[in-house]
């Protein structure tokens, strides 16, 4: 039953434009083809990549952060308390104005004090300035030479300068090396994302972080099961070509290089838009969705990989709002630039003046957005 199962669900009329199939993809003749074992090559891929970050992070960003001069703030724990802990671990880390005064009740504490508790709190579990050094420093590193490998990769192919080639002799354009490794490093690089979420700095948007990472990898995957390679690779060096401008803002947001720090984001802000506002969907996304139809009927593959795109799609619209916010306070009387997806640490000054009115709201302000795409703190006085 499972076996006739497998056979209806990867049937060819599901994946495949009408007269074509999986033995269109059968080695012949000296020429290769991508098959799906292939893929399990991509964990341990991630599994090195796991390794080499944590390497790189010690012997480089490391380094390179105390070079930039990039500091931690000391922050003041919250002391051991019974009846606060409990409520912070299992009810709310930013408690309402009412709740503060019962516990204020239940712990013997004054108000003023309960405040500065769950700000201590709070703060111990922000990660640390080195460690989002060390995370961006690594992306950074990743991103740019992912982008001129895959550049390298296909600055002499035709799809590259004609994107109609994509659709040439499809399914049953052969794999090349270039292809391959390209594709099982960006794949096994996403799949370290995923290894990675849980000690990974998280943002306010973590969530459409995991929807991106899944559909990337889905897209990834099913383009290289069905042969949508070239496809890919076009989609692959477009998301790559932005992204170390990002990391590289963040870096220096970090370091406190306000200067270098808004040159990096503006570069990367037009880049993303030109990019993913642009290219992708009137180029690649027109390539993948509309070009087609000229050639053959739809399937449901066509339709399953065009959806994957249009979720990519929704989220690089998300983001370019958040970089476009960004963006406006570069203007003129507009000086200091926060992460839109960051929290920052709450100062005794903000508890003293503004604690009754954020924990009457339910929470602490906040700062923008990554692609990936963050958003920055320049709150620094270092100049370039």
């Amino acid at each position: 039953m499972l076996s006739r199962l497998r056979e209806q669900i990867w049937a060819d009329w599901i994946w495949f434009p009408e007269g074509y199939g999986w033995a269109d993809l059968t080695d012949h003749d000296g020429k290769v083809y991508p098959k799906t074992q292939d893929l399990w090559v991509t964990i341990p891929i991630a599994l090195c990549f796991l390794v080499i970050r944590q390497i790189f992070e010690r012997t480089v960003a490391t380094p390179l952060a105390s070079i930039l001069g990039v500091t931690d703030k000391k922050r003041v724990r919250a002391s051991p308390n019974p009846v606060l802990e409990p409520y912070f671990c299992s009810t709310s880390k930013n408690p309402t104005q009412s709740s503060i005064e019962v516990l204020s009740k239940q712990s013997g504490c004054s108000v003023r004090q309960v405040q500065r508790w769950f700000r201590r709190r709070r703060n111990q579990e922000r990660p640390c300035k080195l460690k989002k050094f060390r995370e961006a420093s690594w992306r950074f590193t990743f991103y740019l030479v992912a982008f001129f490998a895959g550049l390298a990769a296909l600055i002499d192919k035709p799809w590259l300068y004609d994107m109609k080639q994509v659709w040439e002799d499809f399914p049953k354009m052969p794999l090349l090396p270039s292809e391959y490794w390209y594709y099982m490093i960006e794949l096994g690089f996403y799949l370290s994302l995923i290894f990675s979420i849980a000690s990974d700095v998280k943002r306010k948007d973590f969530k459409e972080q995991i929807i991106h990472h899944v559909a990337t990898i889905s897209l990834i995957s099913f383009s290289w099961l069905v042969n949508y390679i070239r496809a890919g690779t076009l989609i692959m060096l477009v998301h790559d070509s932005s992204d170390s401008f990002m990391e590289a803002a963040k870096m220096f947001n970090y370091a406190g290089w306000r200067k270098t720090c808004n040159i990096m984001f503006t570069t990367f802000a037009a880049v993303f838009i030109f990019t993913r506002l642009v290219i992708l969907p009137f180029w690649i996304i027109h390539t993948t969705c509309v070009y087609p139809l000229t050639l053959y009927r739809p399937f449901l593959g066509f339709y399953f990989f065009n959806g994957l795109m249009f979720v990519l799609q929704a989220l690089h619209i998300f983001w370019a709002i958040l970089i476009l916010r960004m963006v406006v306070k570069f203007l003129p009387g507009n000086h200091i630039v926060e992460d839109e997806r960051s929290d920052k640490d709450e100062t005794e000054s903000e508890d003293e003046d503004g604690g009754h009115e954020k924990l009457q709201n339910g929470h602490a302000q906040n700062g923008h957005a990554q692609n990936g795409h963050t958003p920055l703190n320049n709150n620094h006085s270092k100049k370039d």
